[in-house]
């Protein structure tokens, strides 16, 4: 009976996720709502409007409002951990794990390591409870050696020979996530792994926040464009 009240509960809500693009009442208020946030100085760079028809900077604040509804977390959670890896869109590995410690259904995420450390053979796996059965989930394994086959270890900007005990707990985070609960990264791999991939350079976190003295400067069309949201 409790199950079929939060069915019950959570369907308005699906509904309404689903209609945003189509309604065109509710793609307005969303674009509203996005103007709002591409008009904060607090949002990454990304996303604030350099002037009153950057399109692009109000485009990606309606796209990160819409998957933030439909993660049900906070939108600005969303535009600080959402990179753009070569044209690429991948969540921060410490924001998916906090999404896995978030969703109810498993105990915390932790990490279990064999090997001699520092060594090829040294590798972690993430495990945890899954809380409706009491069960041991365990996650796939990744080593250094893995890493190093893979030529993870020696892309450009790469932090697996800096950071290796991290570089592992990430990627064993982004395994175990993917086999017991893909939707919770809605299909996207993280920026640490398209870093493995590409290698790092000035385009990777296209969402990260510049601080550059450019960035606290508002125009006076900033602020009227502001003064404006909601005439």
């Amino acid at each position: 009976m409790e199950q079929e009240k939060n069915e019950i509960a959570v369907k308005p809500q699906q509904a309404e996720v689903v209609s945003a693009f189509t309604n065109p009442v509710m793609f307005d208020h969303l674009q509203r709502v996005g103007r709002m946030f591409a008009q904060s100085a607090i949002v990454p760079a990304a996303y604030q409007m350099k002037s009153p028809d950057d399109v692009q900077a109000l485009a990606n604040c309606v796209i990160a409002l819409d998957m933030a509804n439909r993660m049900s977390v906070n939108p600005l959670m969303v535009m600080q951990n959402l990179y753009n890896v070569h044209g690429n869109p991948g969540w921060s590995s410490k924001f998916l794990i906090a999404c896995l410690n978030g969703c109810g259904k498993f105990s915390p995420l932790r990490y279990k390591y064999d090997g001699e450390p520092n060594t090829d053979e040294w590798s972690c796996r993430a495990y945890a409870i899954d809380k409706a059965t009491g069960e041991e989930l365990r996650g796939a394994a990744v080593s250094i050696g893995m890493a190093k086959k893979e030529g993870w270890y020696s892309k450009s900007g790469s932090k697996w020979q800096t950071m290796p005990e991290l570089m592992l707990q990430y990627r064993a985070a982004a395994f175990f996530q993917r086999a017991y609960a893909p939707e919770i990264s809605m299909g996207l791999n993280t920026a640490e792994e398209y870093t493995d991939v590409y290698g790092d350079t000035q385009s990777k976190n296209a969402t990260k926040q510049v601080e550059t003295a450019e960035a606290d400067v508002v125009t006076d069309e900033q602020k009227q464009a502001a003064a404006n949201l909601f005439d």
